[in-house]
């Protein structure tokens, strides 16, 4: 592990000029992009998530490690043209019509895009046909909507029946989330899961696709 764990540490500090620093070493050292992604970067971010469930890392920290993992992962790109970084999956996320929040929301996207998924970010006060569109339109495996207000959680449940209606129910899972939102509810309105934060809406994203 030796030489990418030095990358995978400076990830959980959050240290983007060092991560910046450290993956172009390892790039011009000849080190395969991939590894470097898989065994610094990706070992990095995942340690991130665990301790953020643990408690030990709060929400700024995790935030300041995916950004430097970003940073690592721009570097990379170029040395990775043509075989792509390997997309984990497709996922739609957005906030419900009538919440305008977005911190939870931008959070769980930074970890899907750092754990390799393909996010398309539909934005805040989302309408029910939007969400439909855009599973028509971009065909992902997942649909993930976000509340913090008990008003705007049955917008949720009415997505899921337009979604039934329009007969995209059985192509996607559909995941929510959010400080009012609890498993008990995402069961009741048919839901495939619920995560209480970031870190485990990726971890229950790569289950769902795996």
């Amino acid at each position: 592990m030796g030489k990418y764990s030095q990358l995978a540490d400076l990830v959980l500090k959050g240290d983007q000029p060092q991560v910046e620093q450290v993956t172009r070493q390892l790039l011009e050292a000849g080190e395969d992009p991939l590894q470097i992604i898989n065994e610094g970067l990706i070992a990095g971010i995942t340690e991130v998530g665990v301790r953020f469930k643990q408690g030990e890392l709060f929400v700024p920290e995790m935030m300041r490690s995916a950004k430097a993992m970003k940073a690592g992962i721009e570097i990379l790109k170029p040395a990775i043209a043509g075989s792509d970084i390997p997309s984990a999956g497709k996922v739609v996320m957005g906030t419900v019509k009538g919440d305008l929040h977005d911190i939870g929301k931008n959070l769980v996207i930074m970890m899907l895009e750092s754990s390799g998924f393909n996010v398309v970010d539909l934005g805040i006060d989302v309408p029910v046909d939007k969400f439909v569109a855009a599973v028509k339109e971009h065909r992902p495996q997942i649909v993930g909507m976000s509340a913090l207000l008990t008003t705007t959680m049955p917008v949720m449940k009415q997505v899921i029946e337009a979604l039934a209606r329009e007969n995209l129910r059985n192509q996607v899972k559909v995941l929510v989330g959010g400080a009012p939102v609890s498993a008990e509810f995402a069961r009741d309105i048919g839901a495939d899961g619920y995560s209480p934060d970031a870190a485990s809406a990726a971890e229950l994203c790569k289950q769902m696709v795996g």
